[in-house]
């Protein structure tokens, strides 16, 4: 596989300009941060920006693409330096990036990049970047480790972390994710030449603890909406808060659903100069406003200011108990195939599912609406609309609201039970089920439906693994003659 660069700092955030308005703008801008900032501080970014892109690369990989940046900087942004140095240089850069051999980053799509030429092939080369991490892989070590690394080599420690947490949240804001990870390594200098090391560390951890939860939140939420996309949040944040506050009107829900994506539509943007902290906080006095008189579990968590750390309590919220609601009227099948139906009637239908099903995961939902929409758009082409409808709505609900009742048993069980007492009643249902069962076949399908919860039977589970696993169980993918939650 071939390897790609980051051609230079904070061209990711640049490049929808840069097209426009050339290299004399994309290098006044390296240059500026460069000058302003100097070649250490400077250094340190190029660190944070080439880990957050290229989240899965090594971090030699990260130091190489680093150099070349820092090399660039210093060549050509000197009072004085020629004028196409930076351009020159850029594009000698691109072009060793195209060789087999680069020691950069490795990154499918390289190939397409390589085709094109100039400033068309320097952004094409900055667009491209791996997918995130969907689960942190850094463990941070005790204090004593942190302060003997430290002390041997203070820049390669510094280099290492800056790497390690910057593609743990890679999908954080920039500015977020860089004044977190800075702040480590200042409580780091500070704590591991103190005194009494304990107490300083203590009283910096507690200091940086809004900056660490607001990288955390950040993360978690700007993942989610650039997988999901705008109105998918919507609909992901019309579950999350029918499943935590079942006393909330759905005119709220959807209120707060639609401001949350809208929040992240900007907080989330790179090119958007917004604070992600602000647009977090005015979304959470929303909540707070809507729904403290509601449920007094949201009132305790916005009890003083609407803050991250409110947020946090808010987002961390375990599920509410499944309610005993009355039914409620499913749409009509005529309905389902006016031209203007639109996604109102739809979110409104998944709000009253959630707050019935409310251990169920959100991936089953994706699954129910997914499903729900190829029966319409297959029914409403058919040359019988209503025939079509009576012959595959009444099977494809039934065994969706199944799915979504066995997916709601197993999380509350799961919620409710210590974890081997959960694996230990699954073990003894499977057995009644299937008493014919090998051990090894029985043994297999506990943990199978052990793993199965403990990742996704999480009010923020990982969307790509949980849907993954539920993809599995709705198409009927099946070990043993067994589905995974049938």
């Amino acid at each position: 596989m071939k390897t790609v660069t980051l051609t230079i700092l904070l061209l990711a955030v640049i490049s929808s300009h840069a097209m426009k308005r050339g290299r004399d703008y994309m290098r006044e801008k390296v240059c500026q941060e460069f000058n302003n900032l100097g070649k250490d501080h400077f250094r340190a970014g190029a660190i944070i920006s080439s880990s957050k892109k290229y989240s899965n690369a090594t971090y030699e990989e990260i130091l190489n693409v680093v150099h070349e940046i820092v090399a660039i900087a210093e060549k050509c942004c000197p009072e004085g330096a020629d004028a196409n140095c930076y351009e020159n240089e850029s594009l000698a850069l691109s072009a060793k990036s195209c060789s087999d051999s680069a020691p950069f980053p490795k990154h499918a799509g390289i190939e397409a990049c390589c085709t094109e030429k100039g400033l068309e092939r320097k952004l094409c080369l900055a667009a491209l970047k791996h997918p995130p991490k969907e689960f942190p892989t850094y463990v941070e070590p005790s204090n004593a480790e942190v302060c003997e690394a430290f002390a041997k080599d203070p820049q390669d420690f510094r280099d290492r972390y800056l790497y390690e947490y910057s593609t743990d949240y890679s999908i954080a804001p920039l500015p977020v994710l860089a004044a977190s990870a800075m702040s480590y390594i200042s409580m780091v200098a500070t704590c591991c030449i103190s005194a009494v090391p304990r107490i300083c560390f203590l009283r910096e951890r507690l200091n940086r603890r809004s900056l660490a939860i607001l990288t955390h939140v950040s993360n978690k939420a700007c993942s989610h909406y650039d997988l999901l996309g705008k109105e998918k949040t919507k609909l992901s944040y019309v579950i999350k808060f029918a499943q935590k506050s079942t006393n909330a009107s759905y005119e709220d829900v959807i209120a707060l659903a639609t401001d949350a994506s809208e929040v992240l539509s900007r907080a989330c943007n790179p090119t958007a100069n917004v604070s992600f902290e602000r647009e977090l906080s005015e979304h959470t006095a929303k909540i707070c406003s809507k729904l403290s008189a509601k449920d007094q579990r949201f009132a305790d968590c916005c009890a003083g200011e609407c803050t991250v750390k409110a947020y946090f309590c808010i987002y961390s919220l375990p599920w509410a108990k499944s309610p005993h609601l009355p039914d409620f009227p499913q749409p009509d099948d005529e309905d389902l195939c006016r031209e203007n139906y639109g996604n109102l009637k739809p979110l409104h239908y998944m709000f009253e599912i959630a707050r019935r099903y409310t251990y169920a995961p959100e991936a089953l939902f994706t699954a129910l609406r997914d499903s729900s929409r190829s029966i319409v758009a297959n029914c409403c082409s058919d040359d019988d609309p209503k025939a079509c409808f009576a012959l595959k709505r009444p099977q494809m609900t039934e065994q969706l609201f199944n799915l979504l009742a066995k997916g709601n048993e197993l999380c509350s069980e799961y919620t409710h039970l210590p974890f081997l007492e959960f694996k230990k009643k699954l073990r003894e249902t499977y057995s009644e089920a299937f008493p014919e069962t090998t051990e090894e076949i029985l043994s297999g399908l506990v943990e199978q439906r052990a793993s199965f919860a403990s990742t996704c039977c999480l009010v923020n589970a990982p969307p790509i693994y949980c849907g993954l696993k539920v993809k599995s169980g709705v198409s009927h993918t099946c070990s043993h003659n067994v589905c995974l939650l049938h």
